[in-house]
């Protein structure tokens, strides 16, 4: 499955983050907080990770979700963890 992730796509990755927060793709720029300036609560975080979980085949740790608060940290987790396993 990592395969198919050689490159991560970071339109992609704000598209699947809009959905989640129901938000426009263009609200979802790459240095909005998705806490201060997306209205994201503890719930909504959590079902970002799921999302992410299941859309790359990884497996992320509670640790990792204090990365995941902004378009391009979460762009560069995911990266980062890819290509690990790639």
């Amino acid at each position: 499955m990592a395969d198919r992730f050689d490159k991560l796509d970071k339109e992609e990755l704000r598209g699947l983050i809009a959905e989640v927060l129901d938000l426009p793709v263009a609200e979802v720029t790459d240095e909005a907080h998705f806490l201060d300036d997306l209205d994201v609560d503890s719930l909504m975080a959590l079902e970002i990770m799921v999302r992410l979980e299941k859309a790359y085949g990884l497996r992320l740790e509670e640790t990792e979700l204090e990365s995941i608060t902004t378009l391009a940290g979460t762009y560069d987790l995911l990266d980062g963890r890819l290509k690990a396993v790639s």
